[in-house]
């Protein structure tokens, strides 16, 4: 009994483009060298993406929401031509990490600072 392979199964895995992906590119093209986090369930798609990506943006993980956005703040004021990005959980994360994105509005610091 002969198989049929269909054109799905022929042709070669692609990588598939994700919402995850689009914000990690988002990221390379705005030149984000690196991301400090908390990991959580919240963004693991993006934590893929960004392991995908380890060539260009460097990730740090963090123990606390508010070390993080503090240590994205002083990275981007010490080169204020690259933006530092932090990701945040939803709720708490993001409360805690007010803080140091205040004291980058303050500063005029560039930070990007992603909420799961």
């Amino acid at each position: 009994m002969a198989s049929a392979v269909t054109s799905e199964q022929s042709t070669p895995s692609q990588k598939q483009t994700t919402g995850a992906c689009l914000v990690v590119d988002a990221l390379v093209d705005h030149g984000v060298e690196r991301v400090f986090c908390v990991p959580g369930q919240n963004f693991l798609a993006v934590l893929d993406s960004l392991h995908d990506e380890t060539g260009n943006i460097q990730t740090i993980v963090c123990r606390h929401e508010a070390g993080a956005a503090n240590m994205a703040e002083a990275v981007s004021a010490s080169s204020p031509a690259v933006p530092a990005s932090r990701s945040s959980h939803a709720g708490l994360g993001a409360t805690y990490a007010s803080i140091g994105v205040h004291t980058a509005f303050q500063d005029s610091t560039p930070m990007i600072l992603l909420i799961g």
